[in-house]
């Protein structure tokens, strides 16, 4: 073949149709070395990684794996004959590109680079549990896909997508539907910031938000359900969610000012604000449900001089968790100082809410301005499923987060098949007028309707509490009875029976079904982001009190980089957790209530250990400050 004219060819190397080095078909090519991968590759599965040294060198060699960020996170020998070799790799480390760097010595320190590949693999994570029991390691694909039946995508005006979780029971997009199932859709849904960002568009001058979008063919407009007070804490803790899983700092930014407004909206507004206790304040609703509880023909949304007024528990934890977290996004994006100011409001509702409605065993559900019965109703008895929500919004002491676990226990009883309760015990026939909606009838609906969601703040909150037997059974029993059956409902009646409340009630309920979702992985596996993108974590795996020795898990927020991956095992007198992905952790391993011949001594290899006393037994916490670690607890 004749050469290329040299015009033609500089051309080329200048468009980049060449390597820099032109290489024509009558010229011989160097040959060049090179480093490829084999297989799947995930989080401490081994993988297979090989060398080709055309005419290369003989002998002992190392394997040196970086990881995205160019730091060290696997070495392993390898032996070359003639240039070829292959040894076995576990990847850990950050996710994205790691390369791979071949080396031998050569009579000098530094010896030789023989072959390198910047790009050997790419680690790309995705959220998965391993442990040998179906239960556990299919409890994630079949809660995601039942959360993936309750998407629906809205065209926008502006021609894009709005992206967002419907109500079980209704057609539309519920700003609260939508932000209590991010919880679960974090894991597997990379696209949780549209529907934010259209509740931000819809924000009133006054700082308030409707409840739910338009949807063509159903509502033309948006609306705001007057008996509501959790809209706006709903937002804050939306857009937190969405910047802690990777929205990033811009986003977070560009909301904060809808964030204070929302803030001062229901802070100083009349209609939601009760100056003279300090509290949110609301009509009577069942729990954060967006009817009065009153006899009509059709549901009351409306305020009027017959509303009867008071104070609900679960409006003012909600406000108490949702104002901690825009000072979390003040600190890193806002105003420090006005952070502190969040935070001390918060506190002041805690007390306040304490001091009158806390009864000693659970928040009583409402608290009226002026005294009002119901013929048939002991209404201090009422336990609403707000009180499950707060055991995992960061406002209760231990004793209090136990007295609520305690009491929902104590109310299991016959022909009930779960303590799940919205409500209990529920209105009596003829307190409420619903038009013959679910909810007149006890044990319906929100009026004592059995709800997976409050099963599994329940479960989260058990294994936040060290009562993580509880916890297992509460998973175990939704697997056994909804997930794998690939349905779950909103609500169920007291003996078990689907709760169908409208035409347009799913079966995939994904306000339910993110709801164990989150306890399973938060508690069961035991990740818990402690700052953003799971740059720090809590690993506290729970496996021991399901009976197991060994477990692996991966975390992994769809939207972002960061996971949290371990491998777990437990012996008679030792528990080991090796883990990769974050930048600390903070490891917490159960130890048995009773380990006859151990040692009775609780130690580390790894550094100092604190010892937490829980119901079933002690917990071994232990900081570390690396990406990657073996951590091992003796006992």
């Amino acid at each position: 073949m004749m050469r290329l004219p040299g015009l033609l060819s500089l051309i080329i190397v200048l468009l980049g149709l060449g390597s820099g080095q032109l290489a024509y078909a009558d010229e011989p090519v160097a040959p060049t070395p090179y480093i490829y991968s084999t297989g799947p590759v995930s989080p401490f599965l081994p993988l297979s990684v090989c060398v080709a040294i055309p005419n290369g060198p003989s002998g002992a060699a190392s394997l040196i794996i970086n990881d995205a960020k160019m730091r060290t996170v696997a070495t392993a020998p390898i032996d070359l004959v003639g240039g070829a070799g292959c040894a076995s790799v576990s990847p850990r480390g950050a996710a994205g590109v790691s390369a791979g760097i071949v080396w031998m010595p050569n009579g000098t320190p530094e010896g030789a680079i023989v072959a390198t590949n910047p790009a050997l693999y790419n680690l790309s994570p995705s959220t998965e549990v391993h442990t040998g029991v179906e239960r556990y390691d299919q409890f994630i694909p079949a809660a995601t896909t039942i959360m993936r039946g309750a998407i629906l995508d809205l065209p926008a005006a502006d021609g894009s997508i709005v992206h967002g979780y419907r109500s079980p029971d209704s057609p539309l997009i519920w700003l609260r539907d939508h932000v209590y199932q991010m919880r679960g859709a974090r894991y597997f849904d990379g696209e949780l910031v549209s529907t934010l960002n259209a509740f931000a568009a819809l924000q009133a001058e006054d700082g308030s938000f409707p409840d739910y979008l338009a949807r063509a063919l159903y509502t033309d407009v948006p609306y705001r359900t007057p008996v509501e007070s959790d809209v706006e804490y709903l937002f804050i803790q939306g857009i937190y969610q969405a910047w802690q899983v990777g929205a990033g700092d811009d986003f977070a930014r560009n909301h904060l000012t809808g964030m204070r407004r929302a803030v001062n909206y229901s802070l100083q507004n009349p209609l939601r604000w009760d100056a003279s206790k300090g509290l949110i304040r609301r009509p009577f609703t069942i729990d954060t449900w967006d009817f009065e509880v009153a006899w009509a023909q059709v549901p009351r949304h409306e305020i009027d001089d017959f509303t009867r007024w008071g104070i609900f528990h679960g409006d003012n934890t909600g406000m108490a968790q949702s104002l901690r977290m825009l000072a979390t996004i003040e600190e890193r994006v806002g105003d420090p100082a006005l952070a502190a100011v969040w935070r001390s409001v918060a506190d002041g509702i805690i007390q306040r809410l304490n001091a009158l409605t806390w009864n000693g065993q659970f928040y009583r559900h409402f608290v009226f301005d002026q005294p009002h019965a119901i013929p048939g109703l002991d209404m201090e008895q009422q336990l609403s499923l707000s009180n499950a929500y707060a055991l995992n919004r960061g406002v209760l002491d231990d004793a209090q987060s136990d007295a609520i676990l305690d009491t929902y226990i104590s109310r299991r009883r016959a022909g009930v098949f779960a303590e799940w309760y919205s409500i209990d015990p529920p209105f009596p026939v003829g307190s409420i007028g619903l038009g013959g909606r679910s909810g007149e009838i006890p044990g319906n609906y929100v009026n004592g309707g059995i709800m997976p969601m409050v099963g599994g703040e329940l479960a989260r909150g058990a294994f936040r509490m060290g009562r993580s037997t509880y916890g297992f059974a509460t998973l175990d029993y939704y697997w056994l009875g909804m997930l794998s059956r690939g349905r779950s409902f909103l609500w169920y009646a007291p003996d078990g029976a689907e709760g169908v409340g409208t035409p347009d009630t799913l079966s995939t309920d994904g306000w339910g079904a993110a709801t164990m979702l989150n306890a399973f992985i938060e508690g069961a596996v035991g990740v818990v982001d402690q700052s953003d993108n799971l740059r720090a974590a809590r690993v506290s795996p729970q496996w021991y009190y399901a009976g197991l020795t060994d477990a692996a898990a991966t975390v992994r927020y769809a939207a972002g980089s960061g996971y949290v991956a371990y491998r777990w095992h437990h012996d008679t007198c030792w528990a080991s957790v090796e883990v990769t992905g974050a930048e600390s952790y903070q490891v917490a391993v159960p130890i048995p209530l009773q380990a006859p011949g151990c040692s009775g001594v609780v130690s580390s290899p790894n550094g100092a250990v604190r010892i937490v006393e829980r119901r079933e037994g002690r917990v071994a916490i232990v900081d570390v400050t690396t990406p990657e670690a073996t951590i091992v607890i003796n006992w």
